[in-house]
């Protein structure tokens, strides 16, 4: 759910899913797999609003990543 001051947009993937570190990497948000590995075990990513601290989550259509109060759904 988007709240004030957001910024929403979306990332299509051709696959079944994506895992998160992965996905930090192939949206631009992160430049390496240890970049996004500090981030989400710094607690700093929320997948559907809840925050994910499992680098390996699988993330699929219709999921959210928020990060530094930018949303990013998979299309």
């Amino acid at each position: 759910m988007k709240k004030e001051g957001e910024i929403m947009e979306k990332v299509r993937i051709d696959t079944d899913f994506i895992k998160l570190d992965q996905f930090l990497k192939y949206a631009g948000i992160t430049s390496t797999g240890g970049e996004s590995k500090n981030i989400i075990s710094d607690g700093l990513v929320k997948v559907n609003g809840q925050a994910e601290l499992a680098r390996g989550k699988k993330l699929r259509k219709g999921d959210t990543v928020e990060i530094m109060r930018k949303i990013y759904e998979i299309v």
